[in-house]
């Protein structure tokens, strides 16, 4: 089993193309009061259509039409938006059943979706399933912490990619799920898992230094925080055990955080910590301010669909 470094030196060359056609940050202008707004889904879970009318809690809610009318308008109020997504958007309806994924990516690449990162279930009909329905995903999946070196996602899915959005960098990676034990070998075959944390570390420098991103954003698929095993990996000690991130969206343990969760990092500064529950009834919005003293704030809620 290769290392995580030699697996990051491996791949570090192969993200080029995921990033802006080696343009440096010196040929765009500094920002100046720029808003960067980050809207997200997570566990998503095949749901297409609003829940049931006779839904026990959110009846009528969620769907992507009604997602769809929100991100419009987020956009046209603020141009420099991204939309992310943390894993699981396959498997919980009869639509992934029927389909097999097909619908889902497609609806996803209708609203544009930038990125998103591999959960466990979209493994649920294994990397060959997986790999038929890429095609009709009009955006890039990022998984820093799964070597797909044996597999046939190989070379498929990067670390990171990064934006520009009106002069400020923004690179996002991905971080999946501990896979044995939780997915059928057979359907993940020669994927290797690679410690999250550790991994953080080096993508973030990798981001930080060589990138030069003034905006870190992780896609977590590792779950908010396990009460009956404190010390398993997740995003609260994802937070507090790396530097450089600014941003973790979550998803996996379905968790709904009305607002961000505030954590310090290794280094004592404030890191967000967004997740917003399943089936994408919320969706999550974090407005980042870069103001022109180089000096950043930020606020972000959960946004019932």
């Amino acid at each position: 089993m290769q290392t995580r470094r030699n697996f990051l030196q491996k791949t570090a060359a192969s993200t080029a193309f995921l990033g802006l056609g080696g343009l440096s940050l010196s040929s765009f202008s500094k920002p100046k009061d720029t808003k960067i707004t980050i809207l997200h889904t997570n566990d998503v879970h095949s749901q297409i259509e609003p829940l049931p009318h006779n839904h026990y809690k959110y009846p009528g809610l969620g769907g992507f039409a009604r997602r769809a009318t929100i991100v419009d308008n987020i956009r046209r109020e603020n141009p420099n938006t991204l939309l992310l997504d943390a894993g699981d958007i396959f498997q919980g309806t009869p639509y992934f059943n029927y389909f097999g994924g097909e619908l889902e990516f497609k609806l996803m690449s209708m609203l544009g979706y930038d990125v998103a990162t591999l959960g466990n279930h979209d493994f649920d009909n294994g990397i060959d399933g997986f790999i038929t329905q890429l095609p009709n995903a009009k955006f890039d999946f990022v998984s820093a912490n799964y070597d797909f070196t044996n597999t046939a996602l190989h070379g498929k899915v990067k670390p990171y990619k990064t934006f520009i959005k009106d002069g400020v960098k923004i690179g996002v990676f991905g971080l999946g799920v501990e896979l044995e034990g939780l997915v059928s070998k057979r359907l993940y075959k020669e994927t290797q898992y690679l410690n999250p944390v550790e991994i953080a570390q080096d993508i973030t420098k990798q981001l930080k230094e060589k990138e030069q991103c003034q905006l870190v954003i992780c896609l977590s698929h590792i779950g908010y925080f396990y009460k009956n095993n404190p010390d398993k990996v997740c995003d609260l000690l994802l937070a507090r055990n790396t530097k450089d991130i600014d941003l973790i969206i979550g998803g996996h343990t379905h968790t709904l955080l009305p607002k961000p969760t505030i954590e310090k990092n290794s280094i004592g500064e404030n890191v967000l910590i967004s997740q917003c529950g399943k089936s994408g009834v919320y969706m999550g919005k974090v407005d980042f301010y870069f103001s022109n003293d180089g000096s950043k704030t930020t606020k972000g809620k959960s946004i019932i669909v």
